[in-house]
């Protein structure tokens, strides 16, 4: 059995060129081998009878393939459901199959998918990731300390990961430690909580261990705002390390300006680099995606992307996150390419839950009414103040409120490219921030058409 489980497992190996991460993952990794029948079947146990008619009506050619590989080209296969394997076992006075627990792993520092060679490079962040690599292939000599910081979500903790894994693989003789200032303080605080006999042991080893390093790594450095005691030790572990000529990397979700830190903390952060990353504009945001659907190997059509790609997410996670329910969705429906189709239907509770209510044609004719001018003006050519105004209004709530493709949007207004739509939604949103009148008429216009 034991050879049977090693050939299975070169199975699975090829398997994982076939098919994405998440159809590999929900129903393929779970098969499990229970013998080889006749010296020329291989039964397989499926977790469930979806899982089984899934593989059979979409994956049993790349199976089959696999299998004649490894096991040679007269084997064939047979896949059983629980009920099956149930009675199967029964039969052939075999014990139910034991649930397979994984051996607890020590947990590797850096995130082995965070790399330099997959962080998506775009006008928002081609400086961060310019500086990062530097720090990485000359440690202590270039932009010491360097300080990352934007907003959640945009790229700072997958450079930093980046920095540890190209260290780890082209410096491994240094001494790196990665933390995140939450476990910093924590570890800090315990140092100080054992009694008093052993206090000074516990202080003595908590600095040994982020003093006697090569490379300190912080995460999150704004959450050692208002503690005070914390910031005093992080100070003198600074000045340490610095004065010693080794690198200091720290991200933040905000710039140094902002953070409840003493001036002096401040003066040895601008001593280095400190740079920013911005929301990524609309081509990085197509890179990324593409980027993510082929290391997942999720497989989605380009509208979909671009779909994604069109709406104003501000943090990278969300939208990531957003491919994924795609992806997922059709895979649940047996699907090998995900759609537009699949797209509305995934979002369908929640983004899209309003189109089945309201159409672009309503938005329109409401806010023709609002302004006394006519659809035919509103959807033209004409350029004028009093047209154009109403127009961009009404492409912004037709995109925050039925979230169309811009393209399509687009065609509606007299086919209209999207980055005219994108800069006519953009433009409504700022103002609406600094305009009370034009946040009243949005209101307006909303409360007309029952739109929370």
């Amino acid at each position: 059995m034991q050879e049977i489980m090693e050939m299975w497992q070169k199975v699975l190996d090829k398997m994982q060129n076939y098919v994405s991460t998440l159809t590999f993952d929900l129903w393929i990794k779970k098969l499990e081998p229970l013998e080889i029948k006749n010296d020329d079947t291989l039964m397989l146990a499926a977790h469930s009878n979806s899982a089984k008619n899934t593989i059979l009506a979409k994956h049993s050619s790349q199976l089959n393939e696999c299998i004649h590989e490894i096991f040679g080209e007269y084997m064939k296969y047979e896949i059983l459901d629980n009920a099956e394997t149930e009675q199967y076992l029964l039969e052939n006075n075999q014990s139910p199959i034991e649930e397979k627990v994984d051996a607890p792993k020590e947990r590797a520092q850096f995130n082995e998918k965070y790399t330099f060679n997959n962080f998506v490079v775009g006008k928002s962040n081609q400086f961060c990731y310019a500086a990062a690599h530097a720090v990485a292939e000359h440690p202590g000599t270039k932009f010491n300390p360097l300080l990352i910081y934007s907003g959640v979500g945009l790229g700072k903790t997958h450079l930093m990961h980046a920095i540890g894994n190209y260290l780890t693989e082209f410096s491994p003789n240094l001494k790196v430690r990665y933390v995140t200032c939450e476990k910093f303080m924590n570890e800090y605080i315990e140092s100080l909580g054992v009694t008093e006999n052993s206090k000074e042991k516990a202080v003595f080893q908590f600095r040994e261990k982020y003093r006697n390093i090569d490379v300190l790594m912080i995460d999150d450095i704004q959450f050692i705002a208002n503690k005070n005691a914390t910031k005093e030790e992080f100070f003198h572990t600074f000045n340490e390390l610095y004065q010693n000529g080794k690198q200091i990397i720290i991200t933040s979700d905000r710039a140094p300006s902002e953070i409840d830190i003493e001036d002096r903390i401040k003066s040895r952060l601008s001593c280095g680099l400190i740079q920013d990353m911005q929301i990524p504009e609309f081509e990085t945001k197509m890179a990324i995606l593409k980027k993510k659907a082929q290391l997942e190997r999720y497989y989605i059509d380009d509208e979909v992307l671009n779909f994604i790609a069109e709406k104003p997410y501000t943090n990278i996670r969300e939208m990531e996150g957003a491919l994924s329910k795609v992806s997922f969705y059709a895979t649940l429906m047996g699907k090998t390419t995900a759609t537009m189709e699949d797209a509305y239907q995934a979002f369908k509770e929640d983004q899209f839950e309003k189109q089945e209510r309201i159409t672009p044609e309503n938005i329109i004719k409401e806010v023709c009414n609002y302004f006394n001018i006519s659809e035919y003006e509103i959807t033209g050519k004409k350029k004028s103040k009093d047209i154009v105004e109403p127009r961009m209004i009404a492409i912004y709530l037709i995109d925050n409120t039925l979230n169309l493709p811009l393209v399509t949007i687009g065609k509606i207004f007299g086919g209209r490219d999207h980055t005219t739509i994108m800069h006519s939604r953009e433009k409504i949103t700022e103002q609406i921030k600094r305009d009370n009148k034009m946040a009243a008429i949005i209101n307006d216009i909303k409360a007309k058409l029952s739109i929370r």
